[in-house]
């Protein structure tokens, strides 16, 4: 069912246009979060939505009435709406913040009754904030202080509620309990919520659908995996990410990577990494950070620094999840090894089915190719080719590859040899 349609709103701020043409709706009990860049609009359109803004253009309809044909008290009783400042400076104690709920339920002369006093009691106990009753607000925290909004707004009895970034200022155990709390009462009282959010991850977490907006318009609607797109965000806010399912929160989880804006800065030298089972991940990022054109390999499909490769664009020498290096891609890796500057080998865990990588290092040295090896002195405790990988270790410590024990390390010595330049 339908419960608030926007329908080609427009709206404007003197000249600037800030809502361009929207239409969307919400379903009864719908959770949606707004989000997109600072100016896209997201704040303009609760307010809108809440009928604190009349738009230029349009129409928002609660349950296919206009809001505009509706008073104030009317639209409160049906909407709670949480604003971004939520500054109160006089020191109101939060029982009385919390009854100021019931206003758009009395009438001008009328005090509350001993049911706006129960229902005031019922939003404070739900929110978990019961015990602040007879604080004053301007001594409870930031966490408690939006807790007790949310419970002001509660108290309206709305079937909506609209908050603007309510996550903002907080640290991060407070953000987890007010999405937490808001979740709840959508669960529970049916509650249809829109809020406006900065972060994705805690919007993918907690949202079923997503409206992403961008310069007053919706760039996308739809589920957190549909919205939450590298396309869409590298569009929409200019920087590349990588997005993947977790587990762990059963959701879409985005990971910001190098700014697009930097991507023209390159040194033009080549380093290829020689690594695996996530012991590249941290070099790989410094390296692509840092201008260097980046090459990785061989590594089995599936493997942590894989997908780490994948996500940062760079080229990958692959083999097949689980197999042992084939001569096919040993010689796929000696050629892009051939075309490097330097070579970098990190500490990972060395093995049969991978020890033609320590050859392959071999043959950089041989190449004259700058060869680094990270925690050198740590092979033994990851030698699972019966000594071999020891051995590979030694010789190549003995033909001149470079030691360092540390990737910040690596680099300093790496960019100090290439370019006589001294950097951290």
């Amino acid at each position: 069912m339908v419960l608030i349609k926007v329908d080609g709103v427009v709206f404007s701020y003197d000249s600037h246009e800030a809502l361009s043409n929207v239409s969307f709706e919400v379903d009864q009990g719908e959770f949606i979060g707004v989000i997109g860049p600072n100016g896209a609009g997201k704040s303009t359109l609760l307010r809108v939505i809440s009928k604190i803004l009349r738009p230029r253009s349009g129409a928002v309809l609660l349950n296919d009435v206009d809001i505009q044909g509706m008073s104030e008290r009317s639209v409160a009783k049906d909407m709670g709406f949480v604003a971004q400042d939520n500054t109160i400076t006089f020191g109101f104690k939060v029982r009385d913040i919390v009854l100021m709920g019931r206003n758009p339920h009395l009438g001008r002369f009328d005090s509350e009754s001993i049911q706006d006093i129960k229902i005031a009691e019922e939003s404070m106990a739900k929110t978990g904030v019961s015990h602040l009753a007879e604080r004053l607000i301007t001594e409870v925290s930031g966490g408690e202080r939006q807790r007790v909004l949310i419970a002001r707004a509660l108290t309206q009895t709305p079937r909506i509620l609209l908050l603007d970034e309510p996550t903002l200022h907080l640290d991060i155990s407070s953000q987890l309990e007010i999405m937490d709390l808001l979740k709840r009462l959508n669960a529970e009282l049916k509650l249809t919520v829109v809020s406006v959010y900065h972060d994705f991850n805690l919007a993918a977490r907690y949202c079923e659908r997503l409206l992403l907006m961008n310069k007053g318009r919706i760039e996308a609607l739809g589920t957190p995996k549909n919205v939450l797109t590298e396309d869409n965000l590298r569009r929409v806010f200019g920087i590349d990410v990588h997005t993947y399912y977790n587990p762990l929160t059963d959701s879409i989880y985005v990971v910001p990577l190098q700014n697009s804006n930097w991507k023209g800065f390159k040194r033009g030298r080549k380093i290829h990494v020689i690594c695996g089972g996530g012991s590249g991940g941290q070099l790989m990022h410094r390296l692509v950070d840092g201008g260097w054109d980046v090459t990785v390999g061989v590594l089995n499909l599936l493997d942590t620094d894989y997908e780490t490769a994948k996500a940062l664009s760079i080229p990958i020498v692959s083999e097949a999840p689980f197999s042992p290096i084939t001569e096919e891609a040993h010689d796929q890796n000696l050629k892009t090894i051939r075309e490097s500057d330097a070579v970098i080998v990190t500490d990972f865990p060395v093995g049969c089915g991978n020890i033609l990588n320590l050859e392959a290092a071999k043959k950089a040295l041989e190449s004259g190719v700058l060869t680094i090896l990270i925690g050198a002195d740590s092979i033994l405790s990851r030698d699972y080719a019966k000594g071999q990988a020891t051995q590979k270790i030694k010789e190549l410590l003995d033909m001149g590859a470079v030691h360092a024990g540390t990737v910040q390390e690596a680099l300093y010595k790496m960019e100090s040899i290439l370019t006589g330049e001294v950097r951290l």
